[in-house]
Formats: C-alpha cells, sequence, structure tokens
C-alpha cells in the first residue's frame, strides 16, 4: 500500500495534517470510541477529519447511485461506505490515492486526496477513478484549539497516514493495526492523562 508524504505539520510543527488519530481506550466520547479518523485539514482554524475504520450501515454504493441518479447502475466498480463523524452525515467526501482528480479535489499530502462532488462518484460507476478510494458519509470537526486541547488530555494519538491504514478492507483490525505502526500494545495504555 502507498505511503503518503509532504507537509505534515505547520512551521511550528503542531498541525497533523495527514495524520491518523487513534483514540485513546478511555475516550470520552462513544462516537469516537476505537475510531481511526484522517485528519484532512488542520490549523489555526481548527481541524477536519473522516473516521475511516466505521463501515456505513445500511447503505451501499449502490443505493447512493440510484439516489443521486448516477449511472451506470449496477456499477462496474464500487467504493466501501463509511460513517466519517458525527457532522453533517447526509454530505459525502471521497478519500483517495492522487492517481485521479477533477475540480474541487484537494491534496490532503502527497499521495492523498479528498473530492466531494458527484464526477468521482460516477467515474467509479463506470469503473474508472482513482486506484483506491472510500466515501465518508458525515465528518469530524474541531473548533479552534479543540483538537490540541484533546491530545492534550490524552484523548488522541497520531501516526502519519498511509495506504495500509486509510484503505484497509477489514476496518475491524485498524485501531489495532494504526497501533501497531506506533509499536503501542494497546493493553498498556491508560485512559488517564498524566504530566510531570
Amino acid at each position: 500500500m502507498a505511503s503518503f508524504s509532504g507537509p505534515s505539520a505547520g512551521t511550528d510543527g503542531t498541525y497533523l495534517t495527514g495524520h491518523l488519530l487513534i483514540a485513546m481506550p478511555g475516550m470520552q466520547d462513544p462516537r469516537f470510541d476505537h475510531s481511526v479518523v484522517c485528519l484532512c485539514a488542520h490549523s489555526a482554524d481548527g481541524a477536519m477529519g473522516l473516521v475511516v475504520n466505521r463501515p456505513l450501515p445500511g447503505m451501499v454504493f449502490d443505493d447512493l447511485l440510484r439516489q443521486l441518479a448516477v449511472e451506470p447502475l449496477p456499477p462496474l466498480r464500487r467504493i466501501r461506505m463509511l460513517d466519517g463523524g458525527p457532522v453533517e452525515n447526509g454530505r459525502g467526501f471521497v478519500l483517495h490515492t492522487d492517481d485521479w482528480s477533477t475540480d474541487g479535489s484537494m491534496a490532503v499530502v502527497t499521495g492523498l486526496m479528498l473530492t466531494a462532488n458527484v464526477d468521482i462518484l460516477k467515474a467509479v460507476a463506470e469503473g474508472g477513478g482513482p486506484k483506491d478510494c472510500v466515501l465518508a458519509l458525515g465528518y469530524a470537526g474541531w473548533a479552534p484549539g479543540q483538537l490540541e486541547d484533546e491530545i492534550q488530555r490524552n484523548a488522541w494519538l497520531n501516526v502519519p497516514a498511509d495506504g495500509s491504514l486509510v484503505f484497509r478492507d477489514d476496518t475491524s483490525e485498524t485501531w489495532d493495526a494504526a497501533l501497531a505502526k506506533l509499536r503501542v500494545d494497546p493493553a498498556l495504555l491508560s485512559g488517564t492523562a498524566g504530566h510531570a
């Protein structure tokens, strides 16, 4: 699977665009329990990301194409659909490799893009589009300083994103696999913050 690279931190090293947030075992918000979030944007203005390890219950790609009147049906290719987060659940985002783009596609980091228009759905349905992609309905959002505060309170770990985690077929293993990239044993993690 592809590794992604590029500027993934602000000039002061605090911004995590292109990183994965890994929920700590003591995550207080049940919507993010054992979640892995790909941060698509992080700056002084806040952060936006997509949960990459929560399959979307009750919805398949064919149903979405039918709702949007996108042909062909059945599609020649399908996208795995995810619950991207609790904000704007009716809005769709496709996180994908950078071998395909259209007007409005946004580079996250080298190798990884975000597209939020119907062109990519049509391209995939026709059998084309990017090599790897996932479609998320909804997203996770943080106000200015909110994510930094949550990290300080020991709610999240982070690791640079790569394709083996973002586009993983078996999402039930994503959280453990993300921790393994950090060489962290989940059994040894504490949900409480400690400061010396």
